[in-house]
């Protein structure tokens, strides 16, 4: 006799039962593949991540990459569970990357650019190597794969994502060290990359959002005396325009901004304490709205203040991950050690005062500064309809 096939769901038809199980969040996969071993065999298989791309089921998820390791891991929001992400392929075994770009787009999770150099602050010195390369993981399929490169590699760069495309300007190489105005735009459908107009002046260290419908460059120099102007391109004509902005950054410790529903800007200003700003779309002024909590170690006396933390927006939250303490110890004459945290902080900017809450740590390799971190959002019914 041949053997019965065994169903995925006892009672139900198996593609009603593949419906069912696709259905949940990625974050899922591990609890779902110990249930059997017909349901490992379908939760690792292509068929089952090809339909769950093909019905954009994905979950809510922070990607996140720290000094610690080249790893980048993933928090599956609807989980609650952090995972590690397949190592990057790269000729660039046992250096950092750092000053790299990291959006989601088709989603889809891009690293790219940036620079390489070796972890060990006491190796001899030697230039840091600036690339042009463009890395996916693919989250349905669990895998990474190479794109299209950048037409100039680059390093401390804008970036944002606009209409399901990439913009990409500024930052600085080998070849220009004072700053680039050149910038590009990646279509992730043709994967190919198409140049723009070059920005009215160069600009390094810099930052991308979104915001309006056109791409804003933001300099850390703003707010300083010898300040750099925003720059903005517009899309819809391709043209650059300059604008004298006050945005309030800390150009020494932190550099981030979120954009959220309608417009909605967010900033962390780090003198002296971390606060978070949020900007009057009308005005554009910036007002306080709250405090980065400081960090209570369990074995010191004192509240510290953290930085080189990551600062991301997932759905109407921000979060505040990992970054790293300076932490007193009477020892001898006594000295700082560096604490390095894998904590993980989460609050609704929209209800005052902010509530902050912990939620699951990230998981090793991550910890202490963070140099990437991005989050992607899976589309409901009603992100469709707008």
């Amino acid at each position: 006799m041949e053997p019965v096939k065994e169903a995925i769901l006892p009672g139900l038809p198996d593609d009603l039962a593949l419906r069912c199980l696709a259905k949940l969040s990625h974050g899922y996969d591990g609890v779902l593949e110990a249930v059997s071993k017909r349901w490992r065999d379908l939760i690792r298989s292509s068929e089952y991540a090809n339909y769950k791309a093909n019905q954009g089921w994905l979950g809510d998820w922070l990607f996140v990459v720290t000094e610690r390791s080249n790893q980048w891991v993933a928090y599956d929001r609807t989980a609650d569970i952090w995972h590690p992400l397949p190592k990057i392929p790269t000729e660039y075994d046992g250096l950092q990357h750092f000053g790299m770009s990291c959006v989601c787009v088709g989603k889809r999770l891009l690293v790219i650019g940036g620079s390489y150099a070796p972890r060990d602050t006491a190796y001899p010195r030697q230039p840091p190597m600036i690339t042009n390369d463009v890395l996916q993981f693919d989250p349905f399929r669990k895998q990474w794969t190479r794109l299209t490169s950048m037409q100039t590699p680059r390093s401390h760069f804008a970036c944002c994502v606009m209409s399901g495309k990439v913009y990409v300007a500024g930052g600085r190489n080998t070849a220009q060290p004072r700053g680039l105005a050149l910038a590009e735009v990646y279509d992730p459908i043709s994967d190919r990359w198409e140049e723009l107009p070059p920005m009215l002046n160069p600009q390094m260290d810099c930052l991308g959002i979104s915001y309006k419908g056109k791409f804003h460059v933001l300099s850390d120099q703003i707010g300083l005396a010898e300040q750099t102007p925003s720059e903005i391109f517009d899309p819809s004509n391709e043209t650059w325009c300059t604008v004298d902005d006050i945005w309030p950054f800390s150009r020494a410790m932190q550099f981030a901004v979120q954009v959220m529903g309608n417009d909605q800007v967010y900033t962390v200003v780090d003198w002296g304490e971390s606060l978070i700003k949020a900007r009057d779309p009308v005005r554009g002024e910036w007002i306080t709205v709250g405090a980065v909590p400081p960090v209570v170690l369990p074995d010191h006396f004192r509240e510290l203040e953290a930085f080189g933390y990551g600062f991301a927006a997932l759905r109407n939250e921000l979060y505040v991950l990992g970054g790293k303490v300076l932490k007193w110890e009477e020892v001898g004459a006594g000295r700082f050690d560096v604490v390095k945290l894998a904590g993980v902080r989460a609050c609704d900017p929209s209800r005052r005062p902010l509530n902050w809450r912990d939620i699951r740590p990230m998981c090793r390799p991550a910890g202490g500064s963070v140099l990437g971190c991005t989050s992607l959002e899976e589309e409901t019914l009603l992100d469709e309809e707008k």
